[in-house]
């Protein structure tokens, strides 16, 4: 009799462990690999979440965040990159060089900008944005920011760019 309410209990216990690992593993978000990343982008679009839209006056040191729509986002293997901005009604045009990297470990997106001349070891600023998912056809980033008592985010829709 022993025996049987042994097995039972053993037999409960491995179901139990079972379908909690199996729960675990279906929750977990599959992790983004950097070379995903590696490309030439287009941000089409920029939403909003915990944030109205007029509340964010500029992104990435810009008088507007407009000015990133349509903006191209060339990142290479080694880290350099750049973005152009095409310019506009109150937006600049031109060429950002950047540094970038990408840590699939706590999926972030990290760059800093480069002057002419710098260095990206010798730029202490930089941002850094959630990898929220990046794969052949399109890369959603969040930047996160400060409203009222709670964090908000700026969400930057990419599509891979037409070679």
């Amino acid at each position: 009799m022993k025996k049987i309410v042994f097995i039972m209990a053993l037999a409960i216990s491995a179901l139990t462990i079972q379908s909690c690992s199996t729960q675990n593993a279906a929750s977990t978000p599959a992790t983004v690999r950097r070379g995903s990343v590696v490309g030439n982008w287009v941000l089409n679009d920029i939403t909003f979440e915990g944030i109205p839209a007029q509340a964010v006056r500029g992104l990435f040191g810009e008088n507007s965040y407009a000015c990133f729509t349509g903006s191209t986002w060339n990142l290479t293997n080694s880290g350099n990159g750049s973005y152009t901005l095409t310019g506009g009604t109150g937006c600049a045009s031109g060429t950002q060089n950047i540094f970038w990297s990408a840590s699939p470990a706590d999926q972030t997106f990290q760059f800093k900008k480069l002057m002419e001349g710098q260095k990206a070891k010798d730029i202490a600023d930089g941002y850094r944005l959630i990898l929220v998912s990046a794969d052949k056809q399109s890369m959603v980033l969040k930047s996160p920011i400060e409203y009222g008592s709670a964090t908000a985010n700026v969400v930057l829709n990419f599509t891979r760019a037409a070679k």
